[in-house]
């Protein structure tokens, strides 16, 4: 791949943010039926200008719609012939959850709760990502980066026995998510999007038990869906050659509370140098990531996105603490090859996580004077 203009950016934006309490009224309203699709498009219009605004308000160099249109970060994948479930089984999921402030701070993956039977060989019905990227670049002269979920995570949602008829070999649905991902990115590039970032959670099942104790009973082999599910991330993403791709890995996020643990240690290799994106943003607000020793293992010219500030705490970090964290990745990666951002997105769901939008934009100027220290 040659290098885009965005490649190295270095305050980056996970994707979502906190709705406004209208929005999320509108939302549960239209659930209801007490809202038409009308009234609650133009809701959304209205919250997507409003945190383009703000972003704009705040200096942040690439803007997100806050995943605004979305119930949860994974709905990219929802308008997909033979897949239409998927969205529905994420509610339910969710319902069935009902995550509150005080419940354990590891919660189920929805990977794992919203197991979904295809019913025909998958092919896009509607682009949402393209749909919303065009409403959001046109309210902005500043780039907009689109977010998109990624295949393993598609895949880890995959009913592979009850869906046989259609897909005898599980690897033909694996293949097939990848069609239909290329389709969207295509739409996504064509319409003139410069960075498209791939939601990869999923990966770091690869370094936690309870998630591989789960790929065994269902006869995986854990190894080697990394292999297969790394390939297919890549292919995603191939033959794009002036567009930016970030691919996002972290431990989940919903309303604060975490869904894996394990440090990169045990996949770095395969996956930091395998990746063929040209930004790499990762999980590091807590232990549970681990240290930064891993990212020796990051390919030459690839950007690693240091996720160091927390979407899950409504404590703000100080600029001393974010460029301290930088210059400790140093010691394993060039600076050049690191930039910041929050660890995660705000509101992966939308109830969002337990701080206020005030402490989000404080925390994103404290990335962005932290990075004005470091890069000038």
């Amino acid at each position: 791949m040659t290098g885009g203009p965005l490649d190295t950016l270095r305050v980056d934006n996970v994707g979502s943010l906190l709705r406004p309490a209208a929005l999320g009224d509108a939302f549960a309203r239209h659930r209801r039926g007490d809202l038409e699709d009308t009234a609650l498009h133009a809701a959304q219009d209205e919250a997507v200008r409003d945190v383009l605004g703000e972003q704009e308000k705040v200096g942040l160099p690439v803007l997100t719609d806050g995943e605004f249109r979305r119930s949860t970060f994974m709905e990219s994948f929802a308008e997909v012939a033979g897949y239409a479930e998927l969205g529905d089984n994420l509610w339910r999921a969710h319902a069935r959850r009902a995550l509150d402030r005080d419940a354990p701070e590891r919660a189920e993956a929805p990977s794992a709760a919203s197991a979904t039977v295809a019913t025909e060989p998958l092919r896009l019905v509607r682009n949402v990502p393209l749909e919303e990227f065009r409403f959001a670049q046109g309210c902005t002269d500043r780039p907009v980066k689109s977010t998109v979920l990624g295949p393993d995570r598609v895949f880890q949602t995959f009913d592979a026995a009850g869906s046989r008829d259609v897909y005898p070999d599980r690897w033909a649905f694996l293949d097939d998510v990848v069609a239909v991902e290329r389709d969207i990115v295509a739409g996504l590039v064509g319409a003139g999007c410069r960075y498209v970032h791939m939601d990869a959670p999923g990966f770091t099942a690869y370094v936690d038990a309870p998630s591989i104790e789960r790929f065994r009973a269902k006869g995986l082999d854990p190894a080697d869906l990394l292999t297969r599910t790394l390939a297919a991330e890549n292919a995603v993403v191939a033959g794009f050659p002036d567009t930016t791709f970030g691919v996002h890995v972290c431990r989940g996020n919903e309303q604060g509370h975490w869904h894996r643990e394990g440090h990169y240690d045990a996949i770095a290799e395969q996956l930091f140098s395998g990746l063929a994106h040209q930004r790499i943003l990762l999980e590091y607000d807590t232990d549970r990531a681990g240290t930064f020793e891993p990212l020796r293992f990051v390919r030459p010219g690839a950007v690693v996105v240091l996720g160091v500030v927390s979407t899950k705490s409504a404590r703000v970090e100080t600029v001393d603490e974010v460029v301290g964290r930088v210059e400790e990745a140093t010691r394993h990666l060039p600076l050049e090859q690191l930039a910041i951002s929050p660890q995660c997105g705000f509101a992966s769901t939308l109830e969002g996580n337990d701080l206020t939008a005030d402490d989000q934009w404080r925390k994103f100027d404290v990335l962005l004077r932290a990075a004005e220290l470091v890069w000038g």
